[in-house]
């Protein structure tokens, strides 16, 4: 190898290294997050106590291909959002 081809290799590498930081840091642990939160959307149930990202919590009513209806209030009161705001499950 040439110095010239050296001098660039050792150039290379500070930037290989960041890209490599950047993923293990930062796009990997958000491909996970986004599985979790695919998973949580298809295992949704009715009687499911969840939280939309909109901070209103509800139980599920009922879940269709798109959709998921929510009981937000002892009144009965229903509301329908896209399955993609909701948060969390918790089953407390």
């Amino acid at each position: 190898m040439s110095p010239e081809t050296q001098a660039l290799l050792i150039n290379l590498l500070p930037l290989v290294a960041i890209f490599a930081v950047a993923y293990f840091f930062m796009i990997k642990p958000q491909q996970k997050r986004t599985k979790e939160q695919q998973q949580l959307i298809r295992n949704l149930k009715r009687g499911d106590k969840v939280a939309t990202i909109g901070g209103l919590q509800g139980t599920v009513k009922s879940v269709d291909n798109q959709f998921v209806t929510l009981i937000v209030n002892n009144k009965g009161t229903e509301m329908t959002f896209e399955k993609q705001a909701i948060k969390g499950v918790s089953n407390k």
